[in-house]
């Protein structure tokens, strides 16, 4: 019995469309291959992890066709189109999905955290054993990963996806509500082009 899902949010790498904050710096083709780069990274990262643990991998996608998906990962993995709204709404929706199935711990990432590691994913579903909520914060003010071992909706409410406050504001609501929350390390997205000083593009291949 798979008791444990882990759910990657990410697009299709299309030029123009994907990590537009960095086109300025990289180009069209340029962002997007990142993209990828990152993509395929944190996907194999992910799958390696199924080999220690009772771990389903979960792509949700938006911006392209399940095909085009298949056709650049391949037709091993399980996909899901991202469902309408923000993104807090898009984040429910998934672990609501994932909960009706019987899963008993959740844990949703994106594909923007490089130094994001295998262990790292691990210790997030270990800290669930006993921790309502698992929050990755992202140096930027986000988080790069939210763990759950049951329906919270209210992590999800009022909060402007996309400021630098999306991890201070989810972080008081579950305080206000008692959650017993788990931490890991802080780490960087790669969002915006300050966040490209210093990245080593080997740690991607």
């Amino acid at each position: 019995m798979i008791s444990e899902q882990l759910i990657i949010f990410t697009r299709y790498p299309a030029p123009g469309k994907a990590k537009t904050r960095l086109i300025p710096v990289l180009g069209k083709e340029g962002a997007a291959n990142l993209h990828r780069l990152m993509t395929q990274r944190t996907i194999a990262r992910a799958l390696s992890l199924q080999n220690s643990r009772p771990l389903s991998v979960e792509i949700h996608y938006t911006g392209s066709s399940q095909q085009l998906m298949e056709d650049w990962l391949g037709t091993e993995i399980v996909y899901h189109q991202q469902s309408e709204g923000d993104l807090g709404a898009r984040m429910l929706a998934a672990f609501q999905k994932s909960f009706n199935l019987g899963i008993e711990k959740v844990a949703i990432i994106g594909t923007d955290c490089p130094k994001l590691k295998q262990q790292m994913l691990a210790k997030a579903f270990d800290d669930l054993s006993d921790k309502d909520l698992v929050l990755g914060p992202a140096k930027d003010g986000g988080y790069y990963l939210i763990g759950l071992r049951c329906l919270i909706p209210e992590l999800f409410d009022g909060i402007h996806w996309g400021s630098n406050e999306v991890f201070a504001d989810t972080l008081a609501i579950a305080k206000n509500l008692g959650l017993n929350i788990g931490i890991l390390p802080t780490l960087v997205d790669i969002d915006r082009p300050e966040d490209l000083i210093g990245l080593n593009i080997n740690i991607l291949k």
